[in-house]
């Protein structure tokens, strides 16, 4: 059986290129659930592995698409049925396993759960694996001692994915939030979002190399690692914690451990791949529940398989605003 996907493939000269193409089903790889995707949703490791990034995905041709919701058509035991709407976040999906970027994906039982009944598949993908990074931080920093009457708390990478749905979240649950970005023009979206400041990612860097600046945020989430992650750390009250999810400006990080052993904080490390399923279900289904954002969808674009170069191209270029949405078979 045929189904269509969007492949990347290296060219003759080291470049990459995506194009849409007709594939066999014979060619997915093995695994237990075989799913009609219905949506997927653009994220950051996408947009790496559709640039040919080797630390995301190490083969090319290749279908990237880190997230997926659809039915199951097929499982070769009784853990799903025909029919069911199912999710696959995570774990190796659109890296060098094909992914939501195709019609049809095939992946192993222990990397499917049951999409949450009170969530459409739409709303879900509006979520994503970006959305629920986002609500793995929160719920990591209230897990850590979190309150909102804690002060407030900074988001870096505002208008991407995680960071956009982080501070709508943060807003819901009560928090004070604060949009770090450089696209501090753009007020009335991040005021849209729920956000209370705008702070300039160039004015808030610390230029003079301070081992502490004054401590004004209870918590952060950061997407961005290097000098944003550095410059954060030595901001934040005793006791805070800040949620590190991202390696938007660089996987180094240069600092000292003063922000440790002087005000007590604490550096968290949130991984929303290997993540054990029951972990990940706890969370979606705050998600479906008391951590719902009806005006996500309002966020999100929705696209079509034709739209994938150039949205991802958008990504890339640090030029998106919100989130984009995948619309497969419709």
């Amino acid at each position: 059986m045929e189904y269509r996907a969007f492949v990347v493939s290296e060219l003759n000269d080291g470049a990459f290129s995506g194009e849409l193409k007709t594939l066999n089903q014979e060619n997915l790889p093995a695994g237990e659930v075989t799913i009609k995707v219905a949506y997927s949703s653009l994220n950051y490791k996408d947009a790496l592995s559709f640039s040919g990034n080797k630390g995301v995905t190490r083969n090319f041709p290749h279908t990237p698409g880190i997230d997926a919701v659809g039915e199951v058509i097929h499982c070769e035991d009784a853990s799903f049925v025909v029919g069911d709407k199912v999710l696959v976040i995570g774990y190796d999906l659109g890296m060098n396993t094909p992914g939501g970027f195709g019609e049809i994906i095939r992946v192993p039982q222990k990397w499917v759960m049951k999409l949450p009944a009170d969530m459409s598949e739409k709303h879900s993908m509006a979520w994503g694996t970006a959305g629920f990074t986002a609500a793995l931080c929160i719920n990591k920093l209230i897990h850590n001692g979190l309150l909102a009457e804690s002060g407030p708390v900074l988001v870096s990478g505002a208008s991407g994915g995680v960071g956009s749905i982080a501070i709508m979240l943060l807003s819901k649950l009560g928090f004070e939030v604060h949009a770090l970005t450089r696209k501090a023009d753009q007020a009335e979206f991040f005021k849209d979002l729920g956000a209370n400041k705008v702070v300039a990612l160039d004015e808030f860097l610390d230029q003079g190399k301070r081992p502490l600046l004054k401590p004004v945020y209870s918590a952060a989430v950061d997407v961005a690692g290097g000098e944003v992650l550095a410059t954060m750390l030595k901001a934040i009250q005793y006791g805070g914690s800040i949620a590190c999810c991202g390696l938007v400006d660089s996987t180094s990080l240069n600092t000292t451990v003063l922000p440790f052993i002087l005000r007590g904080v604490n550096l968290l490390g949130v991984d929303s791949v290997e993540l054990p399923l029951a972990d990940k279900q706890e969370v979606w289904g705050k998600m479906a529940s008391s951590w719902s954002l009806p005006g996500l969808l309002a966020q999100c674009q929705v696209i079509k398989p034709e739209q994938l170069s150039d949205s991802l191209k958008t990504i890339l270029d640090g030029k998106v605003k919100g989130r984009f949405i995948l619309e497969q078979n419709k």
